[in-house]
């Protein structure tokens, strides 16, 4: 193992701990003050298609960011691991009536069977989970690369064009800088309860 995967390894541990010791009042704190931080952001108020996750391993929730869109208006999607294509998603409608069952992460995602499915090219915002991130924009994931393998699309577009992305964590998963790679889906930030941090790059 070099050195550069030790790192990322052993900060995934440390990041994925300090999250879980969260208690529940701090994670219902976070996640309301998350939803303020992403209603001042135009790109969410504009958004009429936005894919979300449902949290685990002490990801910061986005449930109240779904309340809202659905107060909104707003079209929900849950990503769904893609039954076909390896280490890729798909985009499932998201409501009240979805049927949601463990994939083999043991993380809720709605029925294959359910329609309608939404490419990932045709949604406003994507709003990712990550497990750390650094004011350049940089994102640290669980290493499965779902994201950056669904979204390669996105690195020959212009930032502001096209399907938004934009990570969610606690502001406690911030680090001071992340080393990125040719691969890496680029963010155009990373909102937190705090605030929202934009990409330099």
């Amino acid at each position: 193992m070099n050195k550069a995967t030790e790192f990322k390894q052993n900060l995934r541990r440390q990041m994925r701990t300090a999250r879980r010791n969260l208690t529940p009042a701090q994670h219902r704190h976070n996640a309301h003050g998350l939803l303020a931080t992403l209603r001042r952001l135009t790109q969410f108020r504009r958004s009429r298609t936005i894919a979300l996750y449902l949290a685990s391993d002490g990801e910061i929730s986005p449930e109240q960011i779904i309340h809202h869109c659905r107060k909104m208006g707003k079209q929900c999607f849950l990503p769904v691991l893609h039954p076909v294509r390896h280490n890729r998603l798909w985009f499932i409608k998201y409501n009240k009536s979805t049927v949601l069952s463990d994939n083999i992460y043991g993380i809720k995602e709605p029925s294959l069977v359910q329609a309608p499915r939404r490419p990932a090219w045709a949604l406003d915002l994507v709003l990712l989970p990550l497990v750390a991130f650094d004011n350049e924009g940089g994102r640290l994931g669980m290493g499965g690369g779902y994201y950056d393998r669904t979204f390669a699309f996105k690195q020959g577009w212009r930032k502001d064009r096209g399907t938004r992305l934009i990570g969610l964590a606690h502001d406690l998963q911030k680090v001071d800088q992340l080393k990125t790679e040719s691969w890496d889906i680029p963010l155009e930030g990373v909102a937190t309860e705090q605030r929202f941090y934009p990409a330099a790059r």
